[in-house]
């Protein structure tokens, strides 16, 4: 037997994303985004409202960061999800992120958090709240790196929302090798 939920935005994984802009003033603006994910080889698509302070710093700049939430971070990235940058001036203060420029797009990349998408916007459709950004660049922090330099999930230790419990879980059991090598999964 199985349970009907209806139609809702039930899906696993649900990446937790954490959208980087600027303010007009210059300071960095931080957003847990969700709904998300790759839609083409170098672009990731975003369902984000126009209401959001994110929303209207992009568009206004041209680009923005996705990083990953991580175990370590789940308190912080919970915080910039609930609390609202039109609402809270001291927001990223109060979440204990810290702002670096990127080399790559003018938004800002948070230490704390260790692997990036650089992106630069492509399109933005106020009437769907989609966002698709050009991604110019991944960056990882070589403390989440291998001896290959690789990023290694049981360093950095990415976490995904879960919908059905509205809860957090840390992404990173390894269950087989992918089928890139001619050979079936091991």
């Amino acid at each position: 037997m199985r349970k009907n939920f209806g139609a809702k935005a039930y899906c696993y994984p649900q990446p937790v994303f954490i959208l980087g802009t600027y303010n007009d003033d210059g300071t960095a603006d931080a957003m847990n985004a969700a709904w998300g994910g790759i839609s083409e080889e170098n672009e990731i698509s975003l369902c984000i409202s126009a209401g959001h302070r994110t929303t209207k710093n992009l568009l206004r700049t041209g680009a923005f960061t996705v990083s990953m939430g991580t175990a370590d971070t789940v308190a912080a990235c919970d915080y910039v999800g609930l609390v609202s940058g039109n609402n809270a001036a001291d927001k990223l203060a109060k979440s204990g992120f810290h702002p670096v420029k990127s080399e790559f797009v003018d938004a800002p990349l948070f230490s704390e958090l260790p692997v990036a998408l650089e992106c630069r916007v492509k399109s933005y459709d106020k009437e769907t709240c989609r966002l698709v950004g050009e991604i110019v660049n991944v960056g990882a922090d070589e403390s989440v790196l291998d001896g290959n330099g690789n990023v290694d999930l049981k360093k950095l230790r990415p976490i995904t929302f879960d919908p059905f419990n509205n809860t957090y879980a840390v992404v990173g059991e390894t269950v087989g090798k992918a089928f890139s090598d001619g050979k079936k999964l091991k």
